[in-house]
């Protein structure tokens, strides 16, 4: 449905006067649909400092177009990038108007974004005159359930990691109870299969207790070969990355019950398994079962200092991470990370022989920055990150640094 076109005038005057206008969102029903993300202290003093000032024009990619109609399929970064040297600092660029807009991270398909530059500052604007054109076709189709906003970052590469990744500490994972009997002495079991699991040793808290918590039946995510994670510089163990194979429902919990002697024998927790993407095996481990929930990721460096390196590159026989691949980090919360933070990467400069001396002395060449990249997922000692510029590829042990 197409609505008239009316010629967008910025309204210098008032740009002049330091109140910018919004360039990301609308406030629309759609808008309103859309989850309510809280606006941080650093967005807040961050929008309030470009409302004053805008971006200085210095900051501008050189060929950063004056107009662009946004594209199903756009992330933010790639928006971004069109028009900033660092695209981390969108939100700068976007010069948020808290006063108007609940969520600054909407923008949509069909949306044009007006580049006005006054003085030596620009910012972005939506085009008022030109709401998203939305075309309508008899066509069966799956989508989202959201309300068509276009995401920070490629979704389909960080999902995976939002639902079916966790990272445990030795303690869990050691104590991880355990599935051990299925069905006719089967070991190899499926979706709709029962199953019988205990603790490693002893009662476990996961599986004890009434199987409804607040009238919910309490779920389990199934485990397998959960991998150490280890730091590159040092070796210790930083804790293991545990990927979900499927799902369970607690029936009834591990107890302690008689044998037909009278004697006290332990009676293993039942469980039917829910959902499994591919045979669940006797020896498979349980843990309490986890959502992330899919946070807005508003790029920025982190406050404080902070260097690093790599623990692993994702992916089967992957020696190097290319553009839009995940990495682990050796640093996570208790090192200050969060989701959103942006890092440099670097990649080691290595040796060489000066020939120009007679000495023949080795020499290490000093690491140059090889690319950039943003954490979408931490834990205590570990984060996950997404690279999303690089030059060279990623391997274990590269190190990071603030950008």
């Amino acid at each position: 449905m197409n609505t008239s076109h009316r010629p967008w005038a910025p309204r210098q005057a008032h740009l002049r006067h330091g109140a910018l206008l919004a360039a990301v969102a609308l406030l629309s029903a759609g808008a309103q649909a859309f989850p309510n993300y809280p606006i941080t202290p650093q967005q807040r003093s961050t929008a309030q400092q470009v409302a004053q000032a805008g971006v200085p024009l210095a900051d501008l990619a050189p060929n950063a177009p004056e107009r662009y109609t946004v594209k199903r399929g756009d992330t933010l970064w790639d928006i971004a990038k069109l028009y900033l040297l660092k695209p981390w600092r969108w939100p700068e660029l976007w010069g948020m108007n808290l006063q108007q807009i609940r969520n600054p991270h909407l923008i949509y398909p069909g949306q044009v974004l007006v580049l006005t530059r006054v003085g030596d500052r620009a910012v972005l604007q939506v085009d008022a005159g030109t709401p998203p054109t939305v075309k309508l076709s008899p066509r069966i189709r799956a989508e989202r359930l959201d309300d068509g906003a276009i995401p920070p970052l490629p979704p389909g590469v960080i999902e995976p990691f939002l639902a079916d990744v966790s990272v445990v500490d030795a303690s869990a994972h050691e104590q991880a109870p355990r599935i051990v009997a299925g069905p006719e002495q089967r070991v190899l079991l499926a979706r709709g299969d029962r199953a019988y699991a205990r603790g490693q040793s002893g009662p476990s808290d996961a599986l004890s207790g009434e199987p409804l918590e607040g009238g919910v039946a309490r779920q389990l995510d199934i485990y397998r070969q959960a991998l150490p994670l280890k730091d590159p510089a040092t070796g210790e163990l930083l804790g293991y990355e545990a990927h979900r194979i499927g799902q369970a429902r607690l029936v009834r919990g591990e107890r302690q019950g008689t044998n037909a002697q009278g004697q006290p024998t332990l009676v293993p927790a039942t469980l039917d398994i829910v959902a499994a993407r591919e045979e669940v095996r006797l020896g498979d481990r349980l843990l309490p079962a986890h959502r992330q929930a899919h946070p807005a990721y508003v790029p920025h460096p982190p406050a404080e200092a902070v260097q690093g390196q790599v623990v692993k590159v994702h992916g089967d026989a992957v020696h190097f991470a290319g553009q839009y691949q995940v990495v682990v980090l050796n640093r996570g919360r208790q090192h200050g990370l969060e989701p959103g933070h942006v890092l440099a990467l670097l990649k080691d400069g290595g040796h060489v022989t000066d020939s120009t001396d007679p000495a023949k002395p080795q020499l290490a060449l000093p690491g140059e920055r090889n690319g950039v990249m943003m954490v979408f997922r931490t834990f205590e000692r570990v984060a996950y990150a997404l690279v999303l510029q690089i030059t060279d590829g990623v391997q274990v042990g590269d190190r990071f640094t603030n950008p």
